[in-house]
This record gives C-alpha cells, sequence and structure tokens, in this order.
C-alpha cells in the first residue's frame, strides 16, 4: 500500500519551545532553528519518517491494488476517515458511502453486513483517503525532537575538528533513540 501525505501537519514543536530548550533569546537564528525542527520532525514522521507514524495532524491518502477484509491503515494513529473511493468495472472513480465503512482503530473495514465492492483490475484502484496524527504530542517524541534540534544547533556540522585529534564524527544522541523506540511502529 502507497502512502502520500495530501495535507501536511503544522509544526509539532514551535519555535518557542524550541528556542526556550536551546536557551536562545535573539531572533536572529529563527529561520535556522526552524529549519531545525523541520529536520527532526520530517526525520521520524509520516510515510518518510523512522517511526512509522504520523505525529501531527495530517492528510494522508492510502493507495491499494483492491479491497481487503480488514485493510491495515499505516501511519497511524488514525482520526477519521474522509473518503474511500474506487475504480469501478468502467474505470469510473466511485464514492463509498460512510455507512459502508468503519473505521477500527488503525484498521479500516466494510461495515456490519456490507461487503466491499468488486474494483477494476488496476494498480491502485482504491483510494482511502484519512486523517491521523496526535491530538497531543506524547512528550517523549517532542523530547526527542528537542533533543535534535538541539544536537544540530550546536554541532552544525558532522564531523569537529580539535587540535592533534583530527577530525571526530559527531553521533546523534542514543537518548533520542531510546526516547523514540517504544513508538516505532514496525510494518
Amino acid at each position: 500500500m502507497r502512502v502520500v501525505v495530501a495535507t501536511p501537519p503544522e509544526p509539532v514543536v514551535t519555535l518557542a519551545e524550541a528556542k526556550a530548550h536551546l536557551r536562545v533569546r535573539h531572533s536572529v537564528e529563527d529561520a535556522l532553528i526552524e529549519a531545525y525542527v523541520a529536520a527532526a520532525t520530517g526525520h521520524i514522521d509520516g510515510p518518510d519518517g523512522w517511526l512509522g507514524r504520523a505525529l501531527g495532524d495530517q492528510v494522508l491518502v492510502a493507495y491499494a491494488d483492491v479491497f481487503r477484509d480488514c485493510m491495515r491503515l499505516p501511519y497511524g494513529p488514525v482520526t477519521e476517515i474522509i473518503s474511500v473511493k474506487y475504480l469501478s468495472g468502467t474505470g469510473d472513480e466511485v464514492a463509498l458511502l460512510p455507512t459502508e465503512y468503519e473505521l477500527r482503530g488503525w484498521l479500516l473495514g466494510s461495515a456490519f453486513g456490507k461487503r466491499w465492492p468488486s474494483v477494476l483490475s488496476h494498480p491502485e484502484a482504491v483510494r482511502i483517503q484519512y486523517r491521523a496524527g496526535y491530538a497531543a504530542l506524547p512528550s517523549p517524541i517532542r523530547a526527542a525532537i528537542l533533543l535534535m534540534v538541539g544536537d544540530m544547533y550546536a554541532n552544525r556540522e558532522t564531523v569537529t575538528v580539535g587540535t592533534g585529534t583530527g577530525a571526530t564524527k559527531i553521533p546523534m544522541s542514543a537518548t533520542v533513540e531510546k526516547l523514540l523506540s517504544p513508538f516505532q511502529v514496525f510494518a
């Protein structure tokens, strides 16, 4: 199942939160700090992220070849199904009524007493648009993003050069991985 972001989330960590974490009181580097927040969040959020889940409220579109009995929608937490559409045997796009399906956590299934329709034998004939993300970002994820921002702000290069020691690689914090690991979804 291929999933794309239709509407990206607002930043899950604000500039003010990041500046407070960094103890920055000026506005000279606001754009840089916002870029670090975006990079840290992008590294773990959504279809391209390490966590395998959506962090901030966003709209995703999942494409499948056929309907399955119970389809797991990736990158939850899933909060709402916006639409379920498919290509009919004639190639027309058809929208299902909300009474024909139901959301059960991260699973989408046909409603009780209903069956999924037959779809055109075509790649990505099923299109499910849904909303996903946390209403309130879990504290460990917020802390991990702030730690990543702090690492990037303090170490603006991937190596440091010391006197007489040569270049030393700067690793990302092991604390970040420990904070995020309980939230990682494995496909």
